[in-house]
């Protein structure tokens, strides 16, 4: 089974525009293609999972992927699957989040000469002048055309800024730009976005022609990864100190048993036969595939020696026996007390068990905290110094489980 045919059986592929030229060029290895990411926090979060996972895929089979910093367009905010407007960022903020994108995508893309490039599309958006935009390529464009959009769909009630409706003319501009100075001739981005991608399409050909190879593939990458990238206690996300590998591989190990499979065939690289196989498991074995998703993926994000830590960590807390020997801990150090306290939000913070304070503080508020197997309900707990000396175990909801300890 080739590439492109791959992607299709793994249930990758939503839309696509000249499919039969795609297809030729993507498993021929000839495809120079790219995704953006706008950087909107300074990890990477599994919503962004399946792009990174399918230009490993497509890096694989000689294709050469353009991994587009949204430097630029950062500064905007995509309405897309929004009803409100995005906070603006600062450059100072948009520069470190690009700079921390960069250091985890290593992990999965090779960069260097001849392999996969990097840009940010600040180096080019920020130097534009605004009328030159206008007559080169706002004629371009159908306002008519634009208010169908599905991207604007959403906000279109509630109300959709100026500043908003130029985001498919950046994205269009994005295209045009990467075509012409890196003869990137594909770009691929989640079903969202059809609208957007299309843009950057057809102002190719406007502006350099008919025959410009420029082509579109759409993915399920934000109606699922989106739907991948929450769970009940907020963002899980691919840095560590964030998520911790442990909870990383406990969000995997609990999803649910109608979309274990589909997680297997788009995010693993196991072999499809390998999965196939597994389509007639029930019950009992569905928690073996579980597990299996759960410890592939960390092993992707996080590498095999967390891997197995998460995995053992994960069997010993609730495999039956009533011991947390194993269990993740957190060290404290007497930096992290004020007057001999810490709080619960801030280490519960601090453990990567919530993103925010606030977040913390609706998690025990709504009883999904226990320390040492006693519900907590009182935001203002503290632990003291003497508390965490002998350590403390911590339990968010039914998987979470670390112990706290002073180191």
């Amino acid at each position: 089974m080739q590439i492109y045919e791959e992607l299709v059986a793994r249930g990758l592929i939503a839309q696509v525009t000249d499919e039969q030229e795609i297809k030729n060029l993507i498993n021929n290895g000839k495809a120079t293609f790219y995704i953006g990411f706008d950087p909107t926090a300074d990890s990477l979060h599994v919503g962004h999972f399946m792009a990174l996972c399918l230009m490993k895929r497509l890096q694989m089979a000689g294709n050469r992927p353009v991994v587009l910093i949204g430097g630029g367009t950062g500064y905007i905010g995509d309405p897309s699957g929004r009803t409100d407007m995005r906070s603006m960022m600062t450059p100072e903020i948009i520069k470190h989040n690009c700079d921390c994108f960069k250091k985890q995508m290593e992990r999965f893309i090779e960069f260097g000469d001849d392999k996969a490039i990097m840009v940010n599309n600040a180096d080019w958006l920020l130097k534009l002048n605004y009328i030159e935009l206008l007559r080169e390529v706002g004629a371009c464009f159908s306002v008519n055309n634009m208010l169908r959009a599905r991207c604007y769909e959403q906000r279109m009630e509630r109300g959709l800024s100026f500043l908003e409706f130029n985001y498919m003319i950046m994205q269009s501009y994005d295209f045009y730009h990467l075509f012409k100075e890196y003869g990137c001739n594909m770009q691929f981005g989640g079903d969202d976005q059809w609208s957007n991608m299309l843009g950057g399409t057809e102002l190719i050909r406007k502006k350099l022609g008919k025959d410009a190879h420029a082509m579109t593939i759409t993915l399920l990458l934000n109606s699922e990864g989106k739907k991948m990238g929450k769970s009940a206690s907020g963002a899980v996300w691919l840095d560590p100190d964030k998520t911790s590998p442990y909870e990383f591989f406990q969000y995997w190990r609990n999803v649910g048993d109608a979309d274990v499979l589909k997680c297997i065939r788009m995010l693993t690289f196991l072999p499809l036969e390998e999965i196939d196989k597994m389509d007639a498991w029930e019950g009992s074995r569905l928690n073996e595939a579980k597990e299996i998703l759960a410890f592939e993926l960390t092993k992707l994000v996080h590498g095999e020696e967390e891997a197995v830590k998460a995995r053992d960590a994960s069997h010993t807390v609730f495999g039956g026996d009533g011991s947390h020997a194993d269990m993740p801990t957190v060290q404290f150090t007497p930096d992290d007390f004020t007057d001999g306290k810490v709080g619960l939000l801030r280490a519960m913070v601090k453990a990567g068990m919530a993103a925010s304070n606030g977040e913390a503080r609706r998690t025990v508020e709504q009883g999904g905290v226990t320390v040492d197997d006693e519900k907590i309900t009182d935001t203002a707990y503290a632990f003291t110094t003497e508390r965490l000396s002998g350590g403390a175990v911590v339990k968010k909801g039914k998987k979470c489980i670390m112990k706290f300890i002073l180191s």
